[in-house]
Formats: C-alpha cells, structure tokens, sequence
C-alpha cells in the first residue's frame, strides 16, 4: 500500500472569492481543485503546503489557520491511502501568478465567487468536493473529518462511498 499526505489550501479573496486552480492531469484531462499538493517526506504538512501555493499560483501565505478539515481516503483496490490536511490562509501577500509550477501540472488559476464553486467542481473527486462545499455552506470553526472508502480497481470505473 502507498500511503501518502496532501496539504490542501483554503484561500479567500475578493468578495469572499475562494481560490481554485485547474489541473491537467497525466490522463489528459482537467479539475478544479483548492490549490495543494503532496508533502515531501522530510517537510510538515504548513510547510509543504506553504511551497505547493506559492509554486502553483505565486502567493504567499504568512499565517495559516487550521487543519480547518481533514481526509482519509483508502482505495485497497488500487493500493492507496490518502491523508489530505486542508488549512485556511489568514494572512496572503503576492501577486496570482501561474506558470511556475515544477510538476507542470497547475495551468490557470481564478477567483470563484462561493455559489459558482460547486460548478467547478463537478469533476473533483467526492473528497475534494464534499468537504470544501460543506465548508463553504457552514462556515464553521474548529476541526472536521470526513472518510471515504474507494472501492474498484480501474481509474475509470471506481465507486466512492463517504464513511465519515
């Protein structure tokens, strides 16, 4: 089994405007996610996920709050577990920028109004989505947990269930 942790980013700007990035991934196509990405195994979750923002969209986060949720994801199937920590940006400084990403892989960046990110989102996967949308919904404060339990074995035809 691989196991393996992502530190995903909150990043509210104008308007209560979240940040989201589109990703072009190896199979050609493309998502919208928070911006983040996988922590090196000699770094912490803050500071990895510091790098991977200002990597993927030039910004720099000062001050960071959170885990605002965090996320387990098992595909036995397919021989992953997933660790994601997301934390909310209080203090940013910089100017959005894309271009600069090493693994190539985060190709446009933009502001989305609160009531348009669902549509953006429509194809992330449930653990990306799902929490970040209840987030959005409630605001709340403090610390939540969601699992999921991917079942199949061809990227293609998986089933996700929420089990937390």
């Amino acid at each position: 089994m691989r196991d393996w942790t992502v530190g995903g980013a909150v990043i509210e700007g104008p308007g209560a405007a979240v940040l989201m990035v589109r990703n072009l991934r190896r199979n050609g196509t493309y998502d919208w996610t928070p911006p983040g990405g996988v922590i090196d195994g000699d770094e912490g979750v803050v500071a990895g996920l510091s790098r991977e923002v200002r990597e993927e969209t030039g910004l720099e986060v000062l001050t960071w709050a959170g885990p605002l949720y965090s996320i387990e994801a098992a595909a036995p199937g397919l021989g992953w577990n997933l660790r994601v920590e997301v934390h909310r940006a209080v203090q940013v400084v910089g100017d959005l920028v894309v271009g600069d990403d090493p693994d190539g892989i985060v190709v446009e960046a933009e502001w989305v109004a609160p009531d348009l990110c669902a549509a953006r989102l429509t194809d992330a996967h449930p653990w990306v989505r799902e929490p970040l949308l209840e987030w959005l919904d409630e605001r709340w404060v403090g610390h939540r947990e969601f699992g999921y339990l991917v079942e199949g074995t061809e990227p293609g035809d998986l089933r996700v269930e929420r089990v937390a």
